[in-house]
């Protein structure tokens, strides 16, 4: 009798042991794999000028673009891209517009606040600037 309760000890030891590394492994995974959809959330933000939404039932997932250097001039160098003589003024409008909403939509992602109506209007925007012919 007491070697049958001595292996169950055993066994439950051992298997208290696998339980510890089981978990620091899946949190070390869980923690890689958000820094990676961190830092593609924030490489798209950067080429893309919109960021990336979480599936559905991620409710929780919440990544705050830092304004980089490259983010924010990319409005300004499109509208100097284009010769003072040639530059439409309703591209220039709405590449303004769409840099405004971009800042408002980050404080309000900052501020865990609903974003639905800006990224809306961000779209509606990109939609405007791709019919006109402007950097999207």
């Amino acid at each position: 009798m007491d070697n049958i309760i001595s292996e169950y000890q055993k066994w439950k030891q051992q298997g208290e042991s696998l339980r510890v590394q089981a978990k620091q492994a899946m949190e070390t995974r869980f923690r890689d794999l958000l820094l990676e959809a961190a830092r593609i959330s924030q490489e798209y933000h950067r080429d893309f000028g919109a960021s990336l939404k979480p599936p559905p039932s991620v409710t929780a997932f919440r990544f705050k673009a830092g304004v980089s250097a490259k983010g924010k001039p990319a409005v300004k160098k499109t509208v100097a891209a284009l010769p003072a003589s040639k530059a439409d003024p309703k591209v220039a409008g709405l590449l303004k517009q769409r840099g405004q909403i971009q800042k408002k939509l980050e404080v309000a992602k900052a501020a865990g606040k609903p974003t639905r109506n800006l990224d809306d209007r961000l779209y509606e925007i990109e939609d405007e600037l791709r019919l006109a012919g402007g950097a999207a």
